[in-house]
């Protein structure tokens, strides 16, 4: 993230017009609600320090953003969803697809690594689904596509089925959740800290997680490992729902009889615990089932948010009540106790469509598209230039003219995406590439890929699929920064597809499109397998990647799907695109209904529910099919039985070293005995030579009737160094004089 200069100079990386693939509605629709993301609060950032000239340190860590500003990214994104975490965060683009970004910790980001990231990145696991929304715990992170699945991932270690999968393991790739939600449609989920809640498309409200102070609703305080229905909201249809860290809330449709009619009508429950008031009963006893919030009971209540020990409800008339701690004036009200629910008053003139809480802070989203924010103001988390507290809510001026489209508040950060849109020439005096100001040979062009204003040099070039263009297949005039983006984004594209062109293998003679479908899908398999395994190894985790192998037989194309997402296998990619999308519409014709859909009016209940009738493969198809399955297998232990012959080698030619080694100590271990041994016999010869001089020199000063006797004694001074010579031979050493 940069924290530099104003907004208005800001290039916008974060949308591009694609076509969309996925059932969110018409192409016109998709169109206006290209968005691009704004973030401000704590977020991560880049701490690189050069070190000399040569060496580089590279780090991430913290900064505090003040007011809000684009998100960056590397790729251009069609932004549509967006929700926060406590250091991280998840986007959905119009095409589907998943990006996260921020702290990695347990597998949270969903892409295999331990890396962080500054910048959103593609999860590649979930690239075959159409992804409808995302939700981030601190922990974990969920997904529900249009098909109604629920995909979770992170870390699961706890030992309290944090991802819903039965078992304590930690999933780097999204895993599908099954069992008790099979046969059912998936429309939203919430993630807390500890636990999670979803919503079926019938209304049917599930939770699972840690379960103290009773925060699942079922009644006691037991942790549940997979999805369990709240029995005691069985029957009734779930709205909307919440989590904080220790409790939850949601909004039940109820049926209220007046005067001899029958209306439906949202009403409130909370459950958990009832600490500083966050229940809204006017105690703080805990809850275990969920209680509908007496005081509330005249209100029709449509959509929900929690924070740390705070609750806020939103009605379809657009007021917000608030309830819980009072602390850092995030109930938004300062006359109120907070041992009551309350209205937060000083909004009440505007229509509020959508509410987020971090941990101690608000934002609201109004009919007009602006962002209202009070509470806890530390890390400039409120977006109003400082970090001062607001006890009543305040307009965030920096988005004013920005149509924001939603809002997300993660602990200590708030999200928003906003509408893109042109910069009329009015508002710019100068170039927003070169600075030079327009004059009368300096025209003015806006770049319709950012909108910005940019002079005639610093936008001569033109790119496809530009984000304001009218028609993405034709190129259009784009600046230069944008240029390389885009360029960037459609490089990258067309390498991934040469790659898995020249992965699929070409025979002659092959006129079957289901033996050609089998035959591309096993390519994509093994190098799927094989980046999984590797990366598995890197990190000391399992992964998911050869689960799918022990299906035997597949009979439907949700199978396959199945497979495909084991397998983490490209369906966009490899399949015919007709076939996956008679499939995917023929499962579910329009988006999950969700209480954060692209239309602002509540729920309704009449969604249909998707049915797998007539999805069937012909039986070619499914022979295929299961001599691909053969082919896997097969493949699959021959890479094991080379895995295991490697292994052997490695391990002799570990021996190998071993007794290398050894050798190398004892050659070097004689070599310093025989080293010992040299000096000595230096030092002896070195003596005796001294001595034969000191003779030779006595012999001339000494009269001739000493001369004998000193001869004879010369003569047994040589003997004696024949014989340390002949000594120091027979040991071996060679003496040089």
């Amino acid at each position: 993230m940069h924290t530099k200069g104003a907004s208005s100079d800001a290039i916008r990386v974060s949308t591009s017009s694609a076509p969309s693939t996925s059932s969110h509605g018409s192409a016109q629709d998709d169109y206006d609600s290209s968005g691009d993301v704004y973030v401000w609060g704590e977020v991560i950032c880049d701490n690189t320090v050069r070190v000399g000239s040569d060496r580089v340190i590279r780090s991430t860590g913290k900064t505090d953003v003040l007011l809000p500003k684009p998100l960056e990214s590397k790729l251009v994104l069609d932004v549509y969803h967006v929700d926060c975490g406590v250091k991280h965060a998840a986007l959905v683009t119009k095409n589907g697809e998943v990006f996260t970004w921020g702290e990695e910790s347990g597998g949270r980001l969903g892409r295999g690594s331990r890396e962080d990231s500054l910048h959103p990145h593609l999860v590649e696991s979930l690239a075959v689904c159409n992804v409808d929304i995302v939700a981030c715990g601190e922990f974990h992170t969920c997904a529900v596509t249009t098909a109604g699945e629920l995909y979770t991932w992170g870390d699961g270690t706890h030992n309290i089925g944090l991802l819903g999968n039965g078992t304590d393991v930690s999933h780097w790739i999204p895993k599908r959740i099954s069992g008790a939600l099979d046969g059912l449609q998936v429309a939203y989920v919430s993630c807390g800290t500890w636990h999670t809640a979803l919503i079926t498309s019938r209304g049917q409200l599930f939770t699972f997680g840690d379960g103290t102070f009773g925060v699942l609703g079922h009644g006691n305080r037991e942790s549940i490992l997979c999805p369990r229905e709240v029995e005691s909201l069985s029957g009734l249809k779930t709205i909307a729902v919440a989590c904080g860290i220790w409790h939850t809330a949601a909004v039940v449709e109820v049926i209220v009889t007046q005067s001899s009619s029958s209306i439906s009508s949202g009403k409130l429950f909370t459950w958990g615990d009832g600490d500083k008031h966050r229940l809204g009963h006017g105690d703080k006893e805990q809850r275990l089932k969920p209680t509908c919030v007496a005081s509330l009971i005249d209100y029709d209540f449509y959509r929900i948010a929690c924070g740390h020990s705070l609750t806020i409800g939103l009605t379809t008339s657009g007021q917000v009540l608030s309830m819980g701690n009072t602390v850092y004036g995030q109930l938004g009200n300062p006359r109120s106790d907070g041992k009551l629910p309350c209205l937060v008053e000083d909004i009440m003139s505007e229509h509020v469509v959508q509410v987020a809480c971090g941990s101690y802070h608000v934002a609201v989203l109004t009919n007009k598209s602006e962002v209202f924010t009070w509470g806890k103001g530390a890390n400039g988390r409120l977006g109003h230039g400082d970090i001062e507290d607001r006890k009543i809510p305040t307009l965030v001026e920096a988005l004013r003219d920005r149509a924001v489209r939603h809002i997300a508040c993660g602990s200590n950060f708030t999200a928003a995406i906003c509408q893109h849109k042109w910069v009329s020439g009015a508002e710019q005096s100068q170039c927003a590439s070169c600075r030079q100001p327009f004059g009368f040979t300096r025209k003015r062009h806006n770049c319709h890929n950012c909108g910005l204003v940019h002079c005639n040099a610093c936008t001569s070039r033109k790119a496809l699929r530009a984000a304001l263009a009218p028609n993405p297949a034709k190129p259009y005039r784009v600046c230069d920064s944008c240029f390389m983006k885009l360029n960037s984004a459609a490089y990258s594209s067309t390498i991934n597809q040469n790659k898995r062109k020249e992965a699929v293998p070409r025979h002659s003679g092959e006129s079957n499109p289901d033996t050609k479908l089998a035959k591309a899908i096993v390519p994509s398999n093994l190098d799927m397998i094989r980046s999984l395994d590797s990366k598995a190894a890197k990190q000391g985790k399992k992964t998911d990647a050869l689960s799918f192998l022990r299906t035997p037989q597949m009979t439907s194309l949700l199978q396959l799907r199945d497979i495909a997402l084991s397998g983490g296998i490209d369906l966009n990619k490899s399949v015919p695109r007709a076939v996956r999308t008679s499939a995917v519409r023929s499962l579910n014709s329009s988006r999950a209904v969700s209480p954060f859909s692209r239309k602002p009016s509540p729920p309704r209940s009449t969604t249909p529910v998707p049915t797998t009738h007539g999805l069937s493969i012909a039986k070619t198809a499914a022979d295929s099919l299961t001599k691909t399955n053969e082919m896997l297998n097969q493949e699959v232990e021959r890479l094991r039985a080379q895995v295991d012959n490697l292994r052997h080698r490695c391990e002799l030619q570990e021996l190998e070293l071993q007794k290398s080694a050894k050798k190398v100590q004892e050659a070097m271990t004689l070599v310093s005995e025989e080293s010992a041994k040299s000096k000595a016999a230096k030092e002896v010869i070195k003596s005796l030579t001294a001595q034969v001089i000191l003779i030779v020199l006595v012999l001339l000063c000494l009269p001739s009737y000493t001369v004998a006797a000193v001869s004879y004694s010369l003569q047994i001074n040589i003997i004696a160094i024949n014989i340390s010579m002949n000594f120091l031979h027979a040991n071996g050493i060679l003496v040089l004089v």
